[in-house]
């Protein structure tokens, strides 16, 4: 995903749309709180009005009595537009916090649903950047953007308001500066734009470097990489803090620009409305008041600015998030599916061919990882896939689970096509057990029984005890309710393989695929596994891949597959007496034992 370096429009009437609807459910808060900013807004304006009446009437006039009520009547507005102002910024707040809440679960879920196919293209580190970073600029938008530009917009106009109904000459001679405020805003709208697209790239480089190196922090250490990988991050940490140093620069000489021209309309009241005062033509209250109004004027022109960069950031942001959520990479469920609520276990593979990338325009030939794969495994039957590196042994598993879809063929269980079936309903009755062991943080048997509640203690620990793991879990502070790190990070790899074998079994599945699952244990801890695999595949339909041939030589069948096809099938002994591709693996693994053809 390179949209990062993409830099869309300031404002997308398409996107604002759709970012709309995520403030339906809040639609009446949303107009309350624009009541909320109609009234601050209001009260905002009326404060220098306040002082033209103090001093024109009251002090000109030398009335105590009324100085009194319009400096209490002016305290009782500064409260009540206090409360109100409190009010609403606890009130956008919320929304922008409910909102986000909302756009986040609808984010994740999203993820859940696309499949592994999406995840192959896509960095992690990426797809996190929008979940934290792009949701929470959002944030801002609904929270401090959308309701809160609407206050600034009425003290704008409630200004003008009072100060064309005072004086229109005076107040078209405070307004003359506009146009250089208008083109220096054009000029920053222009490079803090640019300026955004470059800090947001850069965090997006910060957060996919850290995520994989992070993750091969081990592979850089034993390497000795420790070095030249901090080379480069700080090589990118620079870039990110030249890009805001950037954007800060544009910022830091926009906002001195809006204070000069501030202080000259300033100037052109006092050289202007001074000469009319002396003739009478403009009375010092009003003097005073527009030289207040002018000192309001500029505070929301600022923050329109600032609502401005909110803007373009929420239109950059929420481009990327919903081409997120439009991309359809998903196991398509079938419009009339067929429920698998109970599993004999028998497979078929009829004709199927696979690529993981097939090309878009279906005019080039793919690059087929399988071709025309056809064989069956009868119910409770134990098969076995081996051949070499890439044969396409992992892709069959994943196909099975519908982690991908075929291109051509069909994949039947107990005769049923399983693109016709709820990949929930398919996957309920399919447990894998990988090489690469993932647990998740937690307790030992949060990571056997994944939280099934229908999975009791007892049964944790019978499957934990039938493949060995009970042995190394009694040693454990806390036993069945030891604290398991991020990734099992305390855990050796043997015993993580352990304890994979045991949520599998607890799960109690109908079709058992073990992916060299045996290939990182010891030998003595191989040996209780090969015995609790012998007691517990009984009933069971199950799926053997290994490279360590002597694992599957009691298979019912082993199916040998090279460059993608079938290419023997059969026993341990018929495959050897073949003298194929199975007897020269056999013979790598074994070659300093003698091997004897089979007996007929």
């Amino acid at each position: 995903m390179h949209e990062d370096e993409i830099l869309g429009k300031a404002y997308d009437a398409r996107l604002m749309r759709r970012l709309i609807t995520y403030l339906r459910p809040y639609r009446w808060h949303v107009a309350l709180g624009i009541l909320m900013s109609l009234i601050i807004s209001g009260m905002e304006a009326i404060r220098p009005y306040f002082t033209k009446i103090a001093v024109d009437q009251d002090i000109a006039t030398g009335d105590r009595r009324g100085l009194l009520f319009i400096t209490l009547l002016f305290f009782a507005v500064l409260v009540v537009r206090g409360l109100i102002q409190y009010a609403n910024a606890y009130l956008t707040q919320w929304i922008g916090q409910r909102t986000i809440f909302d756009l986040r679960m609808e984010i994740y879920r999203h993820l859940q649903r696309l499949s592994l196919r999406f995840y192959d293209r896509n960095p992690i580190g990426r797809l996190i950047t929008r979940v934290t970073n792009d949701v929470e600029v959002l944030n801002d938008m609904f929270s401090s953007g959308i309701v809160m530009v609407f206050s600034d917009v009425f003290t704008i106009f409630g200004i003008f308001y009072f100060m064309f109904s005072m004086n229109w000459q005076l107040a078209l001679a405070t307004l003359s500066v506009l146009p250089f405020l208008f083109y220096g805003t054009f000029l920053f709208r222009r490079k803090a734009r640019e300026a955004y697209r470059d800090v947001r790239l850069q965090i997006a480089r910060i957060n996919a470097f850290m995520q994989e190196h992070i993750t091969g922090m081990l592979v850089d250490q034993i390497f000795n990489r420790e070095d030249r990988s901090f080379r480069k991050f700080s090589a990118i940490n620079g870039e990110h803090r030249d890009a805001n140093i950037r954007s800060i620069f544009y910022y830091a000489l926009f906002y001195p620009a809006v204070d000069l021209i501030g202080a000259v309309a300033v100037g052109l009241i006092i050289w202007y409305a001074g000469a009319n005062a002396l003739s009478g033509a403009v009375s010092v209250g009003t003097v005073m008041a527009f030289v207040q109004f002018n000192e309001m004027f500029w505070r929301p022109i600022r923050d329109l600015s600032e609502k401005y960069n909110i803007l373009q950031t929420a239109m950059a942001s929420s481009e990327r998030i919903f081409q997120l959520l439009d991309d359809d990479t998903v196991i398509h469920e079938s419009p009339q599916p067929t429920p698998l609520s109970t599993v004999r276990g028998t497979i078929e593979f009829r004709n199927v061919w696979f690529a993981y990338n097939p090309p878009a325009d279906g005019l080039q030939s793919p690059e087929w990882v399988l071709r025309d794969i056809s064989f069956s495994i009868r119910e409770g039957e134990t098969v076995a896939l081996v051949g070499h590196t890439g044969a396409g042994k992992t892709s069959i598993i994943s196909l099975l689970t519908r982690f991908y879809d075929i291109q051509r063929g069909e994949i039947l269980v107990d005769g049923v096509n399983i693109q016709n079936v709820p990949a929930a309903d398919l996957r309920r009755h399919i447990a894998v057990v990988l090489q690469d062991v993932f647990l998740f943080s937690g307790d030992i048997k949060s990571n056997i029984s994944l939280g099934n509640e229908a999975i009791s203690p007892e049964r944790i620990r019978e499957a934990a005890r039938l493949v060995g793991a009970d042995r190394f879990i009694a040693q454990l502070p806390g036993g069945y309710d030891a604290v398991v790190k991020e990734r099992g990070a305390t855990l050796s790899v043997g015993q993580k393989q352990l304890l994979s074998f045991a949520r599998a079994l607890a799960h109690d599945p109908r079709i058992l695929v073990l992916d060299e699952a045996t290939s990182s244990v010891d030998t003595e801890t191989e040996i209780l596994i090969q015995a609790a695999i012998q007691e517990l595949l009984t009933g069971r339909t199950s799926i053997v891949i290994a490279h360590r041939l002597s694992t599957i030589q009691k298979a019912d069948k082993i199916i040998v597959l090279h460059k993608g096809e079938i290419r023997e099938t059969g026993t341990h002994q018929e495959l050897l007496a073949l003298n194929g591709i199975y007897r020269r693996l056999y013979e790598l693994q074994y070659k300093d034992q003698e091997v004897r053809p089979a007996r007929p």
